[in-house]
């Protein structure tokens, strides 16, 4: 980014020949913007202005979808070295399966649903913006850089800070394993809280900057989850780096409610919320969830605060529940307090329920079939029936499940999952179902 910061500034003469071919609205990079090498500098927030500004949010591209070869990349490749490092894998079968799981749980309303966070955001610059900066300026590209990131840390901030938002949010932190799995873990129900924080950005900054830079934002942050990244010298000064963001996925006492930032740090600094790496780690929750159903995982924190709602007597107190911190009760500060905060001994052990070889197996195997499913299902969505689709997300949604109750090895999981593949051989004998490889939906039926 820098670099394009320096072309265009430096460079009078280069900026105006790229704002005079900006000005009948060709997509920056021309075709450039679907080569490999900006993909992966996208990853990395590499791409500067001059690659990424549009004008219109039509024109930007998808950095998200054409990130996710890089993604299993940068997962085998993290696998590789670790095993390198440590003769160990970086994390386990059951525990990484439910972070995919919870990625694609996250996904699906959007397969229905336009994203709420641009349909805000354009309806507010539609309707109230105060002035418009130009969009093929490079200082516009920077300031939504700083915007975007600096709502991103005010909300990330109060989703550890308000129990209703942390309910949501706690998804993200429930893996008690680190790695590049860890990142695709995400809530379904957090982007519809999340959008309010950017709204202000919508008075004045176009919508097509603010798109390019609300996928940057979240693309950086999946490499920063990794234990084989030690530190990155003078840039964790400025970065949010992987020995930053471990401290924020820790459950020790000193890692809770740190490093908030999503591609800088400067604003836990300024805030007084950074801490940096210095004992081992231990991670996930204080108070674990212990399951690997993505159903469980998303909705057991919401069912603690209903039940705690109403078990706490006033009408005040019961407004704190929902609006004050996860750790708060009658009498305690908003955040509650730090001595309530779990001991760690460093002997604590993840929830790993003994499990057969072959299921480990059989769930893996059923679980690349939905991971094709799903592809499947996002590439012919123009093609195919509402119904359809909702029949096709309602699978999804009954594997998922299974599978999570197959790791935990539950006595109702085999009858579940009969049933699921009943389901399975019907839905696609009739067509409601279908595969990318043809050639393999007769093993599919087997």
């Amino acid at each position: 980014a820098g670099g394009g910061r320096c072309a265009l500034s430096r460079c009078p003469a280069a900026a105006q020949r790229w704002r005079s071919g900006r000005a009948m609205g060709a997509p920056a990079g021309g075709p450039r913007d679907t080569a490999p090498g900006q993909q992966l500098r996208a990853l990395f927030y590499a791409l500067p202005p001059a690659e990424s500004s549009f004008r219109t949010v039509e024109e930007v591209p998808d950095y998200v979808e054409k990130s996710i070869p890089f993604f299993l990349t940068f997962i085998g490749l993290e696998f590789a070295v670790s095993w390198i490092q440590k003769r160990k894998l970086p994390g386990r079968i059951n525990d990484g399966i439910s972070s995919l799981s919870l990625g694609i749980l996250s996904r699906l309303p959007d397969v229905l649903f336009r994203s709420i966070e641009l349909i805000s955001y354009i309806y507010v610059w539609n309707n109230y913006r105060l002035f418009e900066l130009p969009w093929d300026s490079p200082w516009t590209w920077y300031l939504t850089l700083l915007g975007v990131d600096f709502a991103y840390y005010c909300f990330h901030r109060m989703s550890h800070e308000v129990n209703i938002l942390w309910a949501a949010h706690q998804v993200h932190h429930s893996s008690e394993d680190y790695n590049l799995f860890t990142a695709l873990r995400q809530s379904v129900l957090q982007k519809y809280t999340s959008w309010m924080f950017n709204l202000p950005m919508a008075l004045f900054i176009p919508p097509s900057v603010f798109a390019v830079h609300l996928q940057f934002n979240l693309l950086y942050q999946f490499w920063i989850h990794t234990e084989v990244i030690t530190k990155l010298g003078p840039l964790e000064w400025i970065l949010n780096t992987p020995s930053h963001h471990r401290v924020h996925h820790g459950r020790n006492p000193y890692c809770i409610d740190k490093n908030y930032g999503g591609t800088l740090i400067i604003w836990d600094r300024i805030f007084g919320t950074f801490e940096a790496e210095d004992e081992k780690i231990i991670y996930g929750l204080t108070h674990p969830v212990n399951s690997f159903d993505p159903i469980m995982v998303q909705l057991r924190p919401l069912a603690h605060i209903w039940n705690t709602f109403w078990a706490t007597p006033g009408f005040c107190n019961k407004l704190s529940v929902i609006f004050k911190g996860p750790g708060w009760g009658p009498g305690k500060p908003r955040l509650g307090l730090p001595e309530e905060i779990p001991v760690i001994t460093g002997k604590e052990v993840p929830f790993n329920p003994h499990v057969p070889a072959y299921l480990n197996c059989y769930t893996l195997v059923h679980f690349a079939v939905i991971v094709d499913l799903y592809t499947e299902l996002l590439s012919s969505l123009i093609m195919i029936t509402q119904g359809t689709v909702l029949l096709r997300i309602g699978f999804i949604i009954l594997s998922l499940i299974s599978f999570g109750l197959l790791m935990e090895n539950k006595s109702k999981a085999g009858i579940l999952e009969i049933i699921r593949c009943l389901v399975f051989i019907g839905a696609y004998k009739l067509g409601y179902l279908r595969t990318q490889f043809s050639f393999l939906g007769y093993a599919y039926e087997v």
